[in-house]
Protein backbone atom coordinates (compact mmCIF):
# COMPACT_ATOMS: atom_id res chain seq x y z
CA UNK A 1 0.00 0.00 0.00
CA UNK A 2 2.72 1.96 0.02
CA UNK A 3 2.62 3.29 -3.65
CA UNK A 4 -0.17 5.44 -3.09
CA UNK A 5 -0.54 8.72 -0.74
CA UNK A 6 -3.00 8.69 1.80
CA UNK A 7 -5.32 11.73 2.77
CA UNK A 8 -5.16 12.94 6.50
CA UNK A 9 -8.60 11.01 6.66
CA UNK A 10 -7.07 7.49 5.79
CA UNK A 11 -6.99 5.70 9.09
CA UNK A 12 -10.70 6.86 10.11
CA UNK A 13 -11.99 5.38 6.57
CA UNK A 14 -10.17 2.19 7.76
CA UNK A 15 -11.78 2.21 10.97
CA UNK A 16 -15.54 2.43 9.16
CA UNK A 17 -14.46 -0.46 7.14
CA UNK A 18 -14.55 1.42 4.14
CA UNK A 19 -13.24 0.06 1.05
CA UNK A 20 -10.23 1.71 0.29
CA UNK A 21 -8.70 1.67 -3.87
CA UNK A 22 -6.44 2.90 -5.53
CA UNK A 23 -7.85 6.75 -6.94
CA UNK A 24 -5.54 9.29 -8.63
CA UNK A 25 -2.81 8.24 -6.55
CA UNK A 26 -4.08 7.93 -3.42
CA UNK A 27 -6.04 5.40 -1.36
CA UNK A 28 -9.64 6.91 -1.24
CA UNK A 29 -12.87 5.37 -0.03
CA UNK A 30 -14.73 3.84 -2.80
CA UNK A 31 -17.60 3.04 -0.39
CA UNK A 32 -18.36 2.16 3.72
CA UNK A 33 -21.71 0.46 3.03
CA UNK A 34 -22.96 0.20 -0.59
CA UNK A 35 -22.74 2.29 -2.97
CA UNK A 36 -26.34 2.87 -4.21
CA UNK A 37 -27.49 2.69 -0.43
CA UNK A 38 -24.90 6.11 -0.03
CA UNK A 39 -26.30 7.45 -3.28
CA UNK A 40 -29.50 7.70 -2.10
CA UNK A 41 -28.50 8.86 1.25
CA UNK A 42 -26.83 11.72 -0.20
CA UNK A 43 -30.45 12.59 -2.81
CA UNK A 44 -32.26 12.06 0.52
CA UNK A 45 -30.53 13.65 3.61
CA UNK A 46 -26.87 14.13 3.45
CA UNK A 47 -23.49 12.52 3.08
CA UNK A 48 -19.75 13.44 4.01
CA UNK A 49 -17.49 13.14 1.31
CA UNK A 50 -13.50 13.10 1.39
CA UNK A 51 -12.37 14.46 -1.54
CA UNK A 52 -8.87 15.74 0.09
CA UNK A 53 -6.94 14.12 -3.23
CA UNK A 54 -7.90 17.34 -5.33
CA UNK A 55 -5.36 20.24 -5.71
CA UNK A 56 -5.40 23.64 -5.09
CA UNK A 57 -3.37 26.27 -6.11
CA UNK A 58 -2.69 29.58 -5.00
CA UNK A 59 -2.24 32.34 -6.98
CA UNK A 60 -1.08 36.00 -5.41
CA UNK A 61 0.18 39.57 -7.22
CA UNK A 62 -0.99 42.48 -8.97
CA UNK A 63 -1.57 40.56 -12.44
CA UNK A 64 -3.46 37.63 -10.57
CA UNK A 65 -6.48 38.60 -12.57
CA UNK A 66 -4.90 39.04 -16.33
CA UNK A 67 -2.86 35.47 -15.59
CA UNK A 68 -6.15 33.48 -14.97
CA UNK A 69 -7.72 35.41 -17.58
CA UNK A 70 -4.95 34.06 -19.91
CA UNK A 71 -5.27 30.26 -19.07
CA UNK A 72 -8.17 29.79 -18.06
CA UNK A 73 -11.96 29.60 -20.50
CA UNK A 74 -14.08 31.95 -18.91
CA UNK A 75 -14.16 35.64 -17.62
CA UNK A 76 -11.87 35.96 -14.40
CA UNK A 77 -13.04 39.53 -14.67
CA UNK A 78 -16.47 39.08 -13.49
CA UNK A 79 -15.59 36.80 -10.56
CA UNK A 80 -16.00 39.60 -7.38
CA UNK A 81 -14.66 38.55 -4.01
CA UNK A 82 -16.49 35.32 -2.22
CA UNK A 83 -17.55 33.81 -5.66
CA UNK A 84 -16.63 30.78 -7.32
CA UNK A 85 -16.27 30.15 -11.23
CA UNK A 86 -16.12 26.69 -13.05
CA UNK A 87 -13.37 27.17 -16.23
CA UNK A 88 -11.45 24.50 -17.99
CA UNK A 89 -7.61 24.93 -18.88
CA UNK A 90 -6.67 24.46 -22.61
CA UNK A 91 -3.34 24.03 -24.27
CA UNK A 92 -2.95 25.66 -27.42
CA UNK A 93 -4.77 23.86 -29.81
CA UNK A 94 -7.75 23.98 -27.66
CA UNK A 95 -7.78 20.58 -26.02
CA UNK A 96 -8.66 20.77 -22.36
CA UNK A 97 -5.54 19.95 -19.85
CA UNK A 98 -8.65 19.96 -16.80
CA UNK A 99 -11.41 21.62 -15.40
CA UNK A 100 -11.38 23.53 -11.97
CA UNK A 101 -12.99 25.91 -10.22
CA UNK A 102 -11.67 29.33 -9.49
CA UNK A 103 -12.08 31.00 -6.24
CA UNK A 104 -12.08 34.93 -5.53
CA UNK A 105 -11.06 35.03 -1.83
CA UNK A 106 -10.54 38.39 -1.88
CA UNK A 107 -6.79 39.12 -1.39
CA UNK A 108 -5.41 35.88 -3.66
CA UNK A 109 -7.22 33.41 -6.01
CA UNK A 110 -7.53 29.80 -5.36
CA UNK A 111 -7.64 27.16 -8.32
CA UNK A 112 -8.82 23.52 -7.59
CA UNK A 113 -7.88 21.28 -9.82
CA UNK A 114 -8.29 17.00 -10.64
CA UNK A 115 -6.04 15.20 -8.46
CA UNK A 116 -4.71 13.04 -11.56
CA UNK A 117 -3.40 16.37 -13.16
CA UNK A 118 -2.05 18.44 -10.35
CA UNK A 119 1.53 17.84 -11.69
CA UNK A 120 0.92 18.46 -15.13
CA UNK A 121 -1.49 21.82 -14.25
CA UNK A 122 1.54 22.78 -12.15
CA UNK A 123 4.45 22.81 -14.54
CA UNK A 124 1.48 24.17 -17.50
CA UNK A 125 0.70 27.09 -15.38
CA UNK A 126 4.79 27.56 -14.83
CA UNK A 127 4.90 28.09 -18.03
CA UNK A 128 2.66 30.45 -19.02
CA UNK A 129 3.16 32.79 -15.90
CA UNK A 130 3.65 36.20 -16.13
CA UNK A 131 5.48 39.11 -13.94
CA UNK A 132 4.07 39.82 -10.90
CA UNK A 133 2.09 37.13 -9.91
CA UNK A 134 3.00 33.84 -7.60
CA UNK A 135 1.94 30.54 -8.01
CA UNK A 136 1.50 28.18 -5.40
CA UNK A 137 1.09 24.56 -4.68
CA UNK A 138 -0.89 23.86 -1.79
CA UNK A 139 -2.13 20.65 -2.24
CA UNK A 140 -0.15 18.65 -0.42
CA UNK A 141 -1.07 21.22 2.91
CA UNK A 142 -5.14 21.48 2.05
CA UNK A 143 -8.06 18.62 2.85
CA UNK A 144 -11.24 18.68 1.31
CA UNK A 145 -14.44 17.65 2.97
CA UNK A 146 -17.61 17.59 0.51
CA UNK A 147 -21.14 17.70 2.43
CA UNK A 148 -23.36 17.30 0.06
CA UNK A 149 -27.61 16.70 0.18
CA UNK A 150 -30.81 18.49 1.08
CA UNK A 151 -30.09 18.45 5.02
CA UNK A 152 -25.97 19.87 3.95
CA UNK A 153 -27.41 23.64 4.98
CA UNK A 154 -29.00 22.75 8.24
CA UNK A 155 -26.68 20.79 9.75
CA UNK A 156 -23.48 22.66 8.13
CA UNK A 157 -25.28 26.11 9.83
CA UNK A 158 -24.24 24.64 13.34
CA UNK A 159 -20.59 25.02 12.81
CA UNK A 160 -20.33 28.09 10.08
CA UNK A 161 -23.90 30.05 10.59
CA UNK A 162 -22.79 32.34 7.73
CA UNK A 163 -22.83 29.73 4.97
CA UNK A 164 -27.02 30.81 5.07
CA UNK A 165 -26.58 33.76 3.26
CA UNK A 166 -24.34 31.96 0.64
CA UNK A 167 -25.95 31.21 -3.26
CA UNK A 168 -24.69 28.78 -5.69
CA UNK A 169 -21.38 29.10 -6.33
CA UNK A 170 -20.69 31.65 -3.48
CA UNK A 171 -18.05 31.09 -1.00
CA UNK A 172 -17.10 32.67 2.85
CA UNK A 173 -14.00 34.31 2.61
CA UNK A 174 -11.04 32.48 4.81
CA UNK A 175 -11.51 32.72 8.51
CA UNK A 176 -8.98 32.83 10.71
CA UNK A 177 -7.66 29.18 11.05
CA UNK A 178 -7.66 29.33 7.09
CA UNK A 179 -11.13 27.61 6.25
CA UNK A 180 -12.90 28.32 3.66
CA UNK A 181 -16.46 26.90 3.01
CA UNK A 182 -18.00 27.30 0.01
CA UNK A 183 -21.97 26.21 -1.71
CA UNK A 184 -20.72 24.38 -4.57
CA UNK A 185 -20.44 20.38 -4.93
CA UNK A 186 -20.47 17.39 -7.66
CA UNK A 187 -23.69 15.63 -7.06
CA UNK A 188 -26.33 18.21 -7.92
CA UNK A 189 -27.71 18.84 -4.95
CA UNK A 190 -27.65 21.38 -2.01
CA UNK A 191 -23.91 20.87 -0.72
CA UNK A 192 -21.12 22.48 0.63
CA UNK A 193 -17.62 21.88 0.20
CA UNK A 194 -14.72 22.61 3.19
CA UNK A 195 -11.12 23.44 2.73
CA UNK A 196 -8.51 23.43 5.53
CA UNK A 197 -5.51 22.80 6.15
CA UNK A 198 -3.88 19.44 6.93
CA UNK A 199 -3.72 19.67 10.88
CA UNK A 200 -7.43 20.57 11.08
CA UNK A 201 -9.85 18.38 9.02
CA UNK A 202 -10.11 15.62 11.39
CA UNK A 203 -11.57 17.61 13.74
CA UNK A 204 -13.11 19.12 11.11
CA UNK A 205 -14.91 15.71 9.97
CA UNK A 206 -15.30 14.25 13.34
CA UNK A 207 -17.54 17.72 14.23
CA UNK A 208 -19.62 17.42 11.45
CA UNK A 209 -19.95 13.86 12.39
CA UNK A 210 -21.42 14.78 16.20
CA UNK A 211 -23.94 17.09 14.61
CA UNK A 212 -26.43 14.46 13.48
CA UNK A 213 -26.67 10.66 12.89
CA UNK A 214 -28.57 11.43 9.58
CA UNK A 215 -24.67 12.65 7.90
CA UNK A 216 -22.75 9.67 7.02
CA UNK A 217 -19.97 9.45 5.46
CA UNK A 218 -20.28 8.09 1.56
CA UNK A 219 -17.32 7.31 -1.29
CA UNK A 220 -16.22 8.13 -4.69
CA UNK A 221 -18.60 5.19 -5.79
CA UNK A 222 -21.83 7.41 -5.29
CA UNK A 223 -20.00 10.90 -6.01
CA UNK A 224 -19.47 9.29 -9.53
CA UNK A 225 -22.92 7.82 -9.89
CA UNK A 226 -24.81 10.94 -8.17
CA UNK A 227 -22.56 12.86 -11.04
CA UNK A 228 -23.60 11.22 -14.07
CA UNK A 229 -27.50 11.63 -12.81
CA UNK A 230 -26.97 15.19 -13.56
CA UNK A 231 -24.48 14.97 -17.07
CA UNK A 232 -21.38 16.66 -14.89
CA UNK A 233 -18.05 15.52 -17.13
CA UNK A 234 -15.40 13.94 -15.32
CA UNK A 235 -11.60 14.43 -16.70
CA UNK A 236 -10.66 11.07 -18.11
CA UNK A 237 -14.00 10.39 -19.45
CA UNK A 238 -15.51 13.43 -21.50
CA UNK A 239 -12.61 15.50 -20.99
CA UNK A 240 -8.91 15.08 -22.39
CA UNK A 241 -6.70 16.92 -24.84
CA UNK A 242 -8.13 15.58 -28.07
CA UNK A 243 -11.59 17.21 -27.24
CA UNK A 244 -12.20 21.01 -26.56
CA UNK A 245 -14.88 22.85 -24.49
CA UNK A 246 -17.49 23.18 -27.27
CA UNK A 247 -17.54 19.68 -27.98
CA UNK A 248 -17.51 18.46 -24.28
CA UNK A 249 -21.10 20.38 -24.16
CA UNK A 250 -19.01 23.42 -22.39
CA UNK A 251 -19.94 26.24 -24.49
CA UNK A 252 -21.26 28.43 -21.70
CA UNK A 253 -17.61 28.36 -19.65
CA UNK A 254 -15.66 29.02 -23.35
CA UNK A 255 -15.26 33.24 -23.60
CA UNK A 256 -13.57 33.82 -26.82
CA UNK A 257 -13.46 37.44 -26.03
CA UNK A 258 -11.06 37.04 -23.19
CA UNK A 259 -8.51 35.45 -25.49
CA UNK A 260 -7.46 32.46 -23.59
CA UNK A 261 -4.79 29.97 -24.71
CA UNK A 262 -6.40 28.03 -27.18
CA UNK A 263 -9.59 29.77 -28.11
CA UNK A 264 -8.50 30.70 -31.28
CA UNK A 265 -8.47 26.73 -32.15
CA UNK A 266 -11.77 25.71 -30.72
CA UNK A 267 -14.71 27.15 -32.89
CA UNK A 268 -13.04 25.52 -36.28
CA UNK A 269 -11.82 22.31 -34.84
CA UNK A 270 -15.80 20.77 -34.01
CA UNK A 271 -15.74 17.25 -34.57
CA UNK A 272 -17.85 15.80 -32.08
CA UNK A 273 -20.63 16.35 -29.62
CA UNK A 274 -21.61 15.02 -26.37
CA UNK A 275 -24.63 13.87 -25.93
CA UNK A 276 -27.28 12.10 -23.05
CA UNK A 277 -28.89 9.15 -23.91
CA UNK A 278 -30.84 6.52 -21.59
CA UNK A 279 -32.80 3.37 -22.24
CA UNK A 280 -36.43 1.61 -21.15
CA UNK A 281 -34.66 -1.73 -21.77
CA UNK A 282 -32.63 -3.70 -19.19
CA UNK A 283 -29.42 -2.82 -20.57
CA UNK A 284 -26.37 -1.19 -18.16
CA UNK A 285 -24.02 1.20 -20.79
CA UNK A 286 -20.49 1.18 -19.82
CA UNK A 287 -17.16 3.67 -20.79
CA UNK A 288 -16.56 2.29 -24.01
CA UNK A 289 -19.24 0.99 -25.74
CA UNK A 290 -20.06 2.04 -28.73
CA UNK A 291 -22.36 3.82 -30.29
CA UNK A 292 -24.22 3.02 -33.72
CA UNK A 293 -27.25 4.95 -36.01
CA UNK A 294 -30.42 3.06 -36.56
CA UNK A 295 -28.65 1.86 -39.72
CA UNK A 296 -26.14 0.16 -37.53
CA UNK A 297 -23.27 2.81 -39.03
CA UNK A 298 -20.58 3.38 -35.99
CA UNK A 299 -20.86 7.05 -34.84
CA UNK A 300 -19.68 7.41 -31.54
CA UNK A 301 -18.76 5.88 -28.09
CA UNK A 302 -19.80 5.85 -24.42
CA UNK A 303 -17.74 8.06 -22.20
CA UNK A 304 -19.48 7.61 -18.97
CA UNK A 305 -22.56 5.08 -18.27
CA UNK A 306 -24.64 3.17 -15.41
CA UNK A 307 -27.67 2.22 -13.78
CA UNK A 308 -28.95 4.92 -12.64
CA UNK A 309 -29.63 4.65 -9.02
CA UNK A 310 -32.18 7.34 -8.83
CA UNK A 311 -34.09 6.52 -12.34
CA UNK A 312 -33.69 3.05 -12.11
CA UNK A 313 -32.31 2.25 -15.88
CA UNK A 314 -29.55 2.92 -17.79
CA UNK A 315 -27.87 6.12 -18.52
CA UNK A 316 -24.69 7.08 -20.34
CA UNK A 317 -22.78 10.10 -21.47
CA UNK A 318 -21.02 9.56 -24.92
CA UNK A 319 -19.79 11.45 -27.63
CA UNK A 320 -20.72 11.51 -31.49
CA UNK A 321 -19.97 12.37 -34.72
CA UNK A 322 -21.11 15.97 -35.50
CA UNK A 323 -22.81 15.04 -38.49
CA UNK A 324 -25.41 12.65 -36.20
CA UNK A 325 -25.72 15.51 -33.50
CA UNK A 326 -29.69 15.52 -34.51
CA UNK A 327 -29.72 11.93 -34.31
CA UNK A 328 -32.53 11.42 -31.53
CA UNK A 329 -32.81 7.26 -31.56
CA UNK A 330 -29.08 4.99 -31.52
CA UNK A 331 -28.55 1.73 -30.62
CA UNK A 332 -25.89 -0.01 -28.45
CA UNK A 333 -23.51 -2.59 -28.74
CA UNK A 334 -23.71 -4.40 -25.55
CA UNK A 335 -22.53 -8.25 -24.80
CA UNK A 336 -22.76 -8.56 -28.44
CA UNK A 337 -26.55 -7.61 -28.33
CA UNK A 338 -27.96 -4.25 -29.75
CA UNK A 339 -29.61 -2.05 -27.34
CA UNK A 340 -32.20 0.74 -27.99
CA UNK A 341 -31.21 4.22 -26.21
CA UNK A 342 -33.04 7.93 -26.93
CA UNK A 343 -31.19 11.01 -26.99
CA UNK A 344 -32.39 12.57 -23.37
CA UNK A 345 -32.05 16.63 -21.77
CA UNK A 346 -29.93 16.60 -18.89
CA UNK A 347 -29.86 16.64 -16.14
CA UNK A 348 -31.31 12.95 -16.34
CA UNK A 349 -31.83 13.64 -12.56
CA UNK A 350 -34.33 16.67 -12.42
CA UNK A 351 -35.02 16.88 -8.72
CA UNK A 352 -31.97 18.01 -7.05
CA UNK A 353 -31.49 20.64 -4.70
CA UNK A 354 -28.60 22.26 -5.58
CA UNK A 355 -29.93 25.63 -6.41
CA UNK A 356 -32.78 26.37 -3.65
Amino acid sequence: MNDYQKTELYSIHKNLNAKLVPFSGFWMPLQYSSIVKEHHHVRSSCGLFDVSHMGEFIVHGKNSEKFIQKITTNDVSKLSPGKVQYSAFCNHNGGIIDDLLVYNLGSHYMLVVNASNIEKNFKWLKSNLIEDVSLVDKSNQTSLLALQGPSSQEFLRKLYSDISKLKYYETLLPDSEKVVVSRTGYSGELGFEIYAPNSKIVQIWNELLSVSSNIQPVGLGCRDSLRLEMGYCLYGNELNEETNTVEAGLSWITKYDTDFIGSKFIKDNISKRLIAISTEERAIPRSGYKLFSMQEKEIGIITSGGMSPSLKKGIALAYIDKEFKNETEFKVGIREKFFIFNKTKLPFYKEGTYLK
